[in-house]
């Protein structure tokens, strides 16, 4: 007996809401006893992969790409269903399974390489893009993945010649030059890189992706007031910009005046951007203006001792009324005609005084220096770029054994997330107080580091608090380091307490940390702006 087309539209409608959901078992019953046909096999080869059925789905995943060479490779829609379900294992498996039945085609490679890379796999990503680029030398997208494994791994000039290879094939490709671009600038060759977001730009000016990547290399290189209005492209971004735009706070004339006005500041980026930025939302109150700001409930404590903070709410809470609004990272830009471009002097955040008294006892006790310590960022799996980019910036904690051996100083953990499991094997010889569990938010943190002497940490949003405070800082940089802490410097305009030591070479950690010590050895520290300990 047949079964009428509109039940099996609906069946298949809901199947793939299953899917959606991650309930890839309920999906796989109800497609089973569906009659076949593209559609249905389609789905069931999903299905399949979601409950780790890795062959059944390579089969179907195989058939379904030879029946449609030309269209984008069903793969891809697998990667689609799995992955927010934290199914990377299963399509993994699936890609390597899909390889190996149809390698000849370079789709296949391109997949399971640009998973291995976003896994973290790099030099395996790298040989599997290395057998696609076997098959076509000059493929586009493969090209510039490998590209990417190239320049994860250090090996930049290597990355910029297959990027000019691949652009003499095709010199329009506006990414393959927006990628040179990228590379040129972790790679800290910035004029180059600018010429080469020149050409991406020519040939797609409106595209917000490449303004916004061009806009952090005029960041990088200092080039701050041309940077920060290129940098307005990022709320052009799908899903960037949530509140009208006839109400976002216009570029302030140098006189403005901003009494009876309410400004809502909403939040954008991470903690350490919000804690850059916070320098200006008193610059704004002094204009008269009545402030409100939006921010993850960490950061209120903190931001409600700030001058001229009226209220301070979380995301979930209803947005206050207000007349105008200007996300963090505009505030730069807003204001860069006023008196106040530079933002309020460090330091601009304190610790609460009572939260000072009530950590003190969790402090070592002496006359040794105290040194908090933060080695590793906040690990983002599910966000490739982030993940990535967290591999660069973080050091195992085993790195920096030699600290054990300076005399006369006191490591206190201010580490928090994944990275502290490290502290379980701890190099032979450190101790390392760790205050950390009984920490709720930053108020705690800015407590604790109101009674430290410096703080050493990777690139993270502590750095940003301590600096922000007026705390000494030695901040231990990635060789590709962040447009925040700009190039071929070792001060920051930002924290004038604040010391970079930098990689040599990407990856390389040993001469950071040799440095570091001879640093701690003869306290070669920053003058501290912190208030007098209690």
């Amino acid at each position: 007996m047949s079964v009428p087309t509109d039940t099996i539209t609906h069946i298949l409608a809901q199947a793939l809401e299953l899917l959606r959901q991650g309930r890839f078992a309920h999906a796989r019953a109800m497609l089973e006893g569906c009659p076949p046909s593209p559609r249905t096999e389609l789905l069931l080869a999903h299905a399949h992969a979601g409950c780790n059925r890795v062959q059944e789905a390579a089969r179907l995943l195989c058939r379904q790409a030879v029946a449609n060479p030309g269209a984008r490779h069903p793969a891809q829609d697998m990667l689609d269903l799995l992955l927010p379900h934290d199914r990377a294992d299963e399509a993994e498996a699936v890609l390597r399974a899909v390889r190996q039945r149809a390698g000849q085609d370079i789709r296949t490679h391109d997949m399971l390489g640009e998973l291995l890379l976003q896994r973290g796999h790099t030099a395996e990503a790298q040989a599997v893009l290395a057998d696609g680029l076997a098959l076509s030398p000059a493929q586009l997208s493969t090209g510039n993945l490998m590209a990417v494994c190239l320049m994860e791994q250090g090996e930049f000039a290597a990355g910029r010649d297959l990027l000019r290879y691949i652009l003499q094939h095709h010199p329009d490709s506006a990414m393959t030059h927006a990628n040179l671009a990228h590379l040129l600038g972790a790679w800290n060759h910035n004029d180059e890189a600018l010429q080469a977001h020149g050409r991406a730009l020519a040939l797609r000016p409106e595209d917000a992706r490449l303004r916004l990547n061009h806009a952090l290399t005029l960041l990088k290189t200092g080039r701050m007031e041309r940077g920060w209005a290129e940098y307005e492209w990022r709320r052009r971004l799908p899903g960037r910009q949530r509140l009208p735009e006839a109400r976002m706070l216009p570029v302030l004339a140098p006189d403005a005046d901003l009494r009876g006005k309410t400004i809502l500041i909403t939040r954008e980026g991470g903690l350490g951007d919000m804690l850059m930025m916070l320098r200006f939302v008193p610059v704004l109150a002094a204009m008269g203006a009545r402030i409100s700001v939006q921010a993850p409930d960490t950061l209120h404590g903190l931001i409600r001792r700030m001058p001229g903070v009226r209220r301070v709410v979380g995301e979930r809470n209803m947005l206050p009324a207000h007349d105008w609004h200007c996300p963090f990272l505009s505030l730069p830009h807003v204001l860069h005609r006023t008196k106040g471009c530079d933002g309020l002097p460090v330091p601009y955040l304190q610790a609460d005084p009572a939260r000072v008294r009530q950590w003190a006892p969790f402090l070592p006790v002496g006359t040794g220096l105290r040194v908090g310590l933060v080695w590793g960022g906040a690990s983002r799996p599910d966000a490739p770029a982030a993940f990535a980019m967290d591999r660069r910036r973080s050091l195992p904690l085993r790195r920096l054994a030699p600290l054990a051996g300076i005399a006369g100083i006191s490591l206190v953990s201010l580490q928090m997330g994944t990275y502290t499991k490290q502290m379980h094997d701890m190099p032979a010889g450190m101790r390392l107080y760790d205050p950390m569990e009984s920490v709720h938010d930053m108020d705690d943190t800015a407590a604790l580091i109101a009674g430290l002497d410096v703080v050493v940490s990777v690139d993270t949003s502590v750095a940003h608090l301590a600096g922000a405070m007026g705390c000494p800082v030695l901040l231990l940089d990635r060789f590709d380091n962040c447009w925040r802490w700009l190039s071929e410097r070792t001060d920051s305009p930002w924290y004038p307490t604040l010391r970079i030591i930098r990689q040599i070479s990407a990856g390389q950690w040993d001469n950071v940390v040799h440095r570091l010590c001879s640093m701690l050895a003869r306290r070669d520290l920053p003058p501290s702006r912190l208030p007098p300990r209690v």
